[in-house]
């Protein structure tokens, strides 16, 4: 039988390890300082081979990955935007799998930075209904295009035209207007800032996109041909990101470990971290590996990064 005095020398050593146990549990369970979201891109070959289809998107996100954020493309209902009996369904279909809407990356409405002013102002019509549908699913963001074809200054000049148009409209419906570093001068650090500066609005900003730095092109697109000039894309990343409303967390391959081939992303969320960033990180995986292999990888990586930084 033990003693008295041995019994509660044991049960005090029992109660100071125990005090010590959420401590540890804090530590070993430190949460990034971002959310992940999964971006619709991730799976367009899937979606252009009619193997899935967008209404399939929130359901996958959370069975597949276990992820409750996600970023659409326009491009895959690009005719249901005001169609409120495809977007109900959508929403019921997110609701039902505890999916929280977050973006639209909007292509082919048009260019905000044109500088003709007569499509400039077609493209920001265009754009309206996408910042409608988004309010409509409870999403904060519409993503959009700055490009447009002239000299810098006066692609400049347009997109702070274009954007602070679009973004005037969308204030009025609580939607934020982003331009992802997407090809020509809107891979340019210094000339996107530039433009967000002189937009000057709360609700317009930028999407830092981990991958999108080529500003040149063998045949002078924004996206076809061979890059032949290329942005600094930490460098890039660290102008962003006082605008930042999102960032893009762009992969390809990855090596044994796991660790991204061609981002250090170590480097770059540290980067990101030290703006006082607090938002949400898009996984895009681009590579040539299984969609779902590469979404899996992308995210197990971030998660460890968020850990580290």
């Amino acid at each position: 039988m033990l003693s008295r005095r041995i019994f509660l020398q044991q049960i005090g050593a029992l109660a100071a390890a125990s005090a010590t146990l959420p401590v540890l549990a804090d530590i070993s369970a430190k949460k990034p300082f971002f959310e992940i979201s999964l971006a619709e891109w991730s799976l367009h070959k899937a979606l252009f081979a009619k193997k899935i289809t967008n209404l399939d998107f929130p359901e996958i996100t959370r069975k597949e990955f276990d992820i409750e954020i996600v970023e659409y493309v326009n491009q895959f209902f690009k005719d249901k935007a005001k169609d409120t009996t495809y977007l109900k369904d959508l929403l019921t279909r997110c609701k039902d799998n505890g999916i929280r809407n977050h973006l639209i990356m909007i292509d082919a409405e048009g260019y905000l930075g044109d500088t003709d002013t007569a499509k400039r102002n077609e493209a920001v019509e265009n754009h309206k209904k996408w910042v409608e549908c988004a309010k409509y699913l409870g999403c904060k963001t519409i993503r959009v295009n700055s490009f447009g074809r002239g000299t810098a200054e006066e692609v400049a000049q347009a997109a702070v035209e274009g954007l602070g148009k679009l973004g005037e409209f969308a204030k009025t419906m609580g939607i934020n207007v982003i331009v992802e570093n997407h090809g020509s001068y809107s891979s340019n650090g210094q000339w996107l800032t530039g433009v967000m500066k002189q937009v000057n609005m709360k609700n317009v900003g930028v999407l830092p996109d981990f991958g999108n730095f080529c500003i040149k092109r063998s045949d002078g697109s924004e996206w076809g041909g061979k890059c032949v000039e290329e942005y600094d894309k930490y460098k890039g990343v660290a102008e962003m990101m006082p605008f930042a409303k999102g960032v893009s967390a762009k992969t390809y391959d990855f090596d044994a470990a796991g660790n991204c081939v061609e981002t250090d992303y170590n480097r770059m969320m540290k980067i990101v971290k030290d703006s006082g960033f607090k938002g949400i990180a898009g996984i895009e995986f681009e590579g040539s590996m299984d969609e779902y292999e590469g979404i899996r990888k992308t995210k197990a990586l971030l998660e460890r990064v968020g850990q580290a930084v």
